[in-house]
């Protein structure tokens, strides 16, 4: 510290002023110098109240800005005479540390000595730590403090009121401060509108936008980053190109967080283009921007090209951070490579980012789309602190593998350990209860447990109802709930029921359903080839010609089988070996299952090559005698490959796991149905 080397002079002045150099030590957490001082303070007593009184708040001050609080409370507690500095500084340290307790119990100890009363920056503390600990009803209560003290027009305070409800979710309490408290500055605006963001309350930063518009407020590039953030959620590309017109006429500086702001708007808006036009024009690239465009990168498809921006980033000398490697993840759970995946979990962890809770969440969704579930399982078990998406990708891993007990008992103990689930744990929930058939307890949570958690059910809820009705047959129930629930079904609900239709052989509600699909998705190739295959399966050979014709006439084409692989011919010829072994265990093709009209040593023929024994073949050609093999289509897998799969399985002795995902957009998201088959070797069939 720069005061251990002053000449002597300046030295002895210091010392003359002990409460100038405790706040020098203080600033720069210089607790050794501190405690020189301290001792010198001790040694010279002192003897006017009012200097000894300022002297123990610059003490108090120094010991909680080094982190040494019980040092501060003894002195504090130590004290005949406080006053309103005493409290503030002993209640700001126990802000950083985290213990809300300590500063709401010092704060009503003030309240009830009555000679201190508190000012704006006691009161901002405490709601700041009513804010951090959720607790609402005692945010309440300062907040009437504040009405009757009338230091509710200080900024600061305003803010922290704003922020405590926002924080606590209480929207209304949030929006009432904002509407009833004149006097907002640029900050205020900035921590309403980024409060809002933060809990998701998009129409109502919508309303604090449109005042900020018509007040004519100056923007700073806070402002900035927060309404293109705003308009990143909205996914309203309009409305961030005004924005971003706004900004280019002013002489806001365009620094890291605002070019990844931009960017992530551009983004999430589908204009992948515009994003990398910036990304490239960037002098500086930082980890921010690297993350940013990769993020971009991801949440529009492009997850191969995500992975080679990597490649680019460490060839320029920047360090991945937590967020890079959690969309690396996902772009890994996307492509379902296990393998990447786990050369990018050991990568974390040598970096030291393992422990972050969004590469935790990253890992296990990771796991789980993967197909190693028991790997999803190791990752959730050595998390230390679980949030909501921890739960969710957990129980949402569970209930995609068929494991819907295990599932349900991942959310009891999300409630035992007093985390709130939400909307989106309930529909993991309710997939949970139609793989278990459990259709009296999925109402259960949708009609009372939901309400009890303040959720408002939503077409993804009443999507999963429509599929656990439909997967315990009852198919009709299913449709006429469909006609009782004002909703607005989106074409995911009526493939749900049309798949079930199919699966139980209802063909003549099937036809009906595949009918309202076509009209919501005309371009769907699957909903066309599942109802000409509910035509053949009926022998009606007219319905599958005329299925035919349509798809010819509206350009609709089944993506063809390849056999261009330099390779194919070992792959048939490995095939048609395994074909033969299996047959000695006692498979019989199930000639039932190719839904063409020729003769049954053709339809033999066609069973024999369908992609999923390619693909199997391929990999036991190509992975180590004890690897797992992984196979993922997105069309379902006939009864004969399921029957083959299983027996080369304990042929080969080799885990082979076949999954079926069906890719249907619902908000950007995909929806998959997981696991038609999972048979490790040496299990009963």
């Amino acid at each position: 510290m720069p005061i251990s080397r002053a000449p002597k002079d300046k030295l002895f002045s210091l010392v003359e002023d002990p409460v100038r150099l405790l706040k020098l030590a203080a600033d720069n957490k210089n607790l050794k110098v501190g405690k020189q001082i301290h001792a010198h303070v001790v040694v010279t007593d002192k003897v006017s109240s009012h200097s000894n009184l300022v002297q123990t708040n610059s003490l108090i001050n120094l010991y909680e800005k080094c982190g040494r609080l019980s040092v501060a409370r003894q002195l504090f507690d130590s004290m005949r005479l406080r006053n309103v500095v005493s409290w503030s500084s002993l209640m700001a340290g126990y802000l950083h540390e985290g213990l809300a307790l300590e500063v709401l119990g010092l704060f009503k100890s003030m309240v009830s000595a009555d000679y201190n009363r508190p000012n704006e920056f006691v009161l901002t503390t405490v709601l700041s730590s009513c804010s951090d600990s959720v607790r609402v009803e005692e945010g309440k209560q300062c907040h009437g403090y504040v009405l009757k003290s009338g230091l509710v027009f200080h900024q600061h305070v305003k803010n922290a009121l704003v922020h405590m409800y926002l924080r606590c979710s209480d929207v209304k309490g949030a929006m009432r401060v904002f509407s009833t408290v004149p006097g907002y500055d640029v900050f205020s605006y900035n921590s309403v509108l980024d409060g809002l963001l933060e809990e998701g309350h998009l129409k109502e930063a919508t309303e604090v936008l449109r005042l900020i518009m018509r007040e004519d407020v100056v923007w700073d590039s806070v402002t900035y980053v927060t309404v293109f953030g705003l308009s990143s959620s909205l996914r309203i590309l309009r409305l961030g190109l005004q924005v971003h017109c706004r900004m280019l006429k002013t002489d806001i500086e365009s620094d890291a967080f605002v070019n990844s702001a931009i960017m992530d708007m551009y983004g999430k808006c589908g204009k992948l283009v515009n994003a990398v036009n910036i990304f490239e024009h960037l002098r500086n690239r930082t980890v921010v921007s690297w993350t940013t465009i990769m993020a971009a990168y991801f949440q529009n498809g492009y997850f191969e090209e995500a992975f080679n921006l990597f490649v680019k980033m460490k060839l320029e000398d920047v360090s991945p951070n937590e967020y890079t490697f959690a969309v690396l993840l996902n772009s890994s759970a996307s492509l379902s490579a296990l393998r990447r995946g786990a050369l990018l979990h050991a990568c974390a962890d040598k970096s030291g980012f393992k422990d972050h809770v969004i590469v935790g969440n990253a890992l296990i969704n990771m796991y789980a789309k993967s197909g190693n579930i028991e790997a999803a399982n190791e990752v959730f078990s050595d998390i230390q602190y679980r949030n909501a998406v921890t739960w969710n990708v957990m129980i949402s891993g569970y209930s995609h593998h068929g494991l819907g007990k295990k599932a349900l008992h991942v959310f009891q103990d999300m409630l035992t350990a007093g985390d709130h689930p939400n909307y989106i744990t309930f529909v993991a929930v309710l997939s949970a209860c139609a793989h278990l058939g459990l259709v009296q307890q999925g109402f259960d949570y949708l009609n009372r447990v939901m309400k009890q958690f303040g959720i408002e059910p939503g077409v993804e809820h009443y999507t999963c109802i429509v599929g656990l009705l439909s997967r315990a047959g009852l198919l009709d129930e299913a449709k006429n709930y469909m006609s009782s629930v004002s909703v607005k079904w989106d074409v995911i609900a009526w493939r749900t029921l049309l798949d079930a239709c199919f699966l139980h052989r209802n063909y003549g509600l099937g036809k009906r359903v595949a009918e309202i699909v076509v009209q919501m998705d005309p371009n769907d190739v699957g909903t066309y080839l599942l109802l000409s295959n509910m035509y053949a399966k009926a022998r009606r050979w007219d319905g599958v010609v005329k299925i035919r014709k349509l798809m010819r006439e509206r350009n609709i084409e089944k993506e063809p089988g390849d056999n261009s692989h330099p390779e194919s011919r070992q792959i048939y010829k490995k095939v048609a070996e395994l074909l033969a072994k299996i047959k000695l265990l006692g498979y019989v093709p199930d000639i039932t299952a190719v839904l063409h009209d020729v003769e049954d040593e053709q339809k033999e023929d066609f069973l024999s090559y369908h992609s999923e024994k390619l693909a199997i073949a391929y990999g036991l050609m190509k992975t180590p005698s004890e690897a797992p093999i992984r196979v993922i289509k997105n069309l379902r897998m006939c009864d004969d490959c399921h029957t083959a799969v299983k027996l080369i399985s304990k042929l080969t002795n080799r885990i082979v796991e076949l999954w079926h995902r069906v890719y249907l957009s619902h908000h950007g998201e995909t929806r998959a149905e997981v696991l038609e088959n999972k048979c490790p070797a040496g299990l009963p069939f």
